[in-house]
């Protein structure tokens, strides 16, 4: 006997029940030792997990592209297939609109079937949508361009929910944040796109040939891509790694199958004070931002005619202003835990932001136009990751999907709203008066998001499992 510890071998030691391909993956591990049994349960971060959540963002980048595609060049489509500018506004918000029924089943079957399963329907949908839109250059199959943005639309009930389930299935502690946060940058990224080509590949020519040629195109394009990445997911995309990635997922991973009912899990959410503030407070910040981006054309044709390519470039202002916003925000928070004080700072700057464009919007100078609208959309877009691992620290350890899908599905509602009540303020009263709008349901958001009590639930289980494991530690020293 002496009076040092032993030796703590399970840090570096094998873990024989490793089968499988990721297996073979060469892995960063730690050791923590199992609450209930004080036996060496190792945790492991596998290099693939980098992999898993890149394609995650490329199959989500495909289809946010999609979204927004027919919407910065509405008044080209609008002269194409011969509609009205309200029925071009709905290629967009049928995206907002399939979410809310789809959302419940969806969220259901991602916890009885899993990641893999999810991924494959969701690129599945996504790939068949952009390929009956290679049919719809036509000006008489407005219909058939409608429906194939609508089998896309329900493709994303199975991705918007997603990068918080990930990170937690695939990330460890320190890093689940930024995990998060390069989920929903392909989101992002995707809107990006979206703003930045369609202006690009369709320019504003009054020859219906030359203009369905062109619009051909741009479908093709989006078909080849999502065919590409509907193959790589399935060959590629993984449900889980093996050995669990942190204290809090190992603990999830022994909840057994018949302790979980996904209707008390609904029923437990919705009794979550701090988490329905949250669910109204992001609705109201999302909806905005789906609100602007549907309708950056009409906003930027009214003040700048003919300056549809300058439109498509202050999209892509916003939303890559926003993806550095979301990764900063995420490592933030892996680095502070700092979930209310950060949301409630953004949210601030969100409205700030937004005051800014409103009232620069008519100034007649683009560039002005172009720094508010970077301003405003590195804070709005930045939110996005921020209200997904909030909600996920405030309802542990409830599924992240169904947590996710609520603010969505909040953000889908709101959407839907502010996007045809701005644009019939717009239709009579003007820009102005349509953000103004806007500003002041940022302003409600802000105020709600004040009074969330921050109950760090999946923080605080990482916490215990430490302290635990130090206990532990110390109890196997001999003296």
């Amino acid at each position: 006997m002496g009076d040092r510890c032993a030796p703590d071998t399970t840090e570096n030691g094998p873990h024989m029940g490793v089968i499988g391909p990721a297996a073979a993956d060469p892995i960063e591990h730690s050791g923590i030792i199992n609450r209930e049994s004080d036996l060496g349960v190792t945790t492991r971060l596998y290099r693939r997990r980098w992999m898993i959540v890149f394609l995650f963002s490329s199959y989500s980048l495909i289809n946010a592209y999609q979204w927004i595609q027919y919407a910065i060049i509405s008044n080209i489509i609008m002269k194409f297939y011969k509609v009205e500018a309200f029925a071009v506004d709905w290629l967009s918000m049928v995206y907002m609109l399939t979410y809310i029924p789809f959302i419940f089943p969806v969220t259901w079957l991602l916890d009885i079937k899993g990641l893999r399963v999810t991924a494959l329907i969701a690129n599945a949908l996504n790939c068949a949508g952009t390929w009956i839109k290679t049919g719809s250059a036509d000006p008489s199959m407005f219909a058939l361009t409608f429906f194939g943005q609508f089998v896309c639309s329900v493709a994303t009930v199975y991705i918007l929910g997603i990068p918080s389930r990930l990170a937690s299935l695939w990330f460890g502690q320190q890093e689940v944040s930024t995990a998060c946060s390069i989920g929903v940058l392909g989101n992002q990224l995707g809107i990006a796109i979206g703003f930045l080509v369609p202006p690009i590949l369709v320019p504003n020519v009054d020859d219906m040939d030359e203009l369905a040629h062109h619009i051909s195109i741009m479908f093709y394009i989006s078909a080849g891509m999502a065919t590409a990445i509907l193959v790589l997911v399935v060959i590629v995309f993984q449900e889980k790694p093996e050995i669990p990635p942190s204290q809090a997922q190992a603990q999830a991973r022994n909840m057994q199958p018949d302790e979980y009912s996904y209707t008390a899990s609904i029923l437990s959410l919705l009794r979550n004070k701090p988490f329905m503030l949250l669910v109204v407070s992001y609705g109201l910040n999302v909806g905005c931002f789906y609100a602007i981006s549907t309708l950056l054309n009409r906003m930027i044709i009214e003040h700048y005619p003919g300056e549809e390519v300058n439109a498509g470039r202050i999209g892509l202002t916003i939303v890559i202003a926003g993806m550095a916003g979301s990764l900063i925000c995420g490592i933030w928070l892996d680095k502070t835990k700092t979930y209310k004080q950060t949301t409630l700072a953004v949210y601030i700057l969100s409205l700030t932001g937004m005051l800014a464009y409103t009232f620069t919007l008519n100034l007649g100078h683009l560039w002005v136009v172009f720094v508010t609208a970077g301003v405003l959309g590195f804070f709005m877009t930045g939110y996005l990751p921020l209200g997904f691992e909030y909600a996920v620290e405030l309802t542990y350890p409830e599924s992240e999907g169904t947590s996710s899908g609520l603010l969505n599905c909040s953000a889908q509602i709101f959407g839907i709203i502010f996007t045809i009540a701005q644009g019939k303020i717009m239709d009579y009263w003007g820009t102005l008066a349509g953000n103004i709008f806007l500003c002041i349901f940022l302003l409600i958001g802000t105020v709600v998001t004040g009074f969330i009590k921050s109950d760090l639930r999946r923080q605080k289980a990482n916490q215990q499992v430490e302290v635990q494991t130090v206990s532990v530690s110390t109890t196997v020293c001999v003296t």
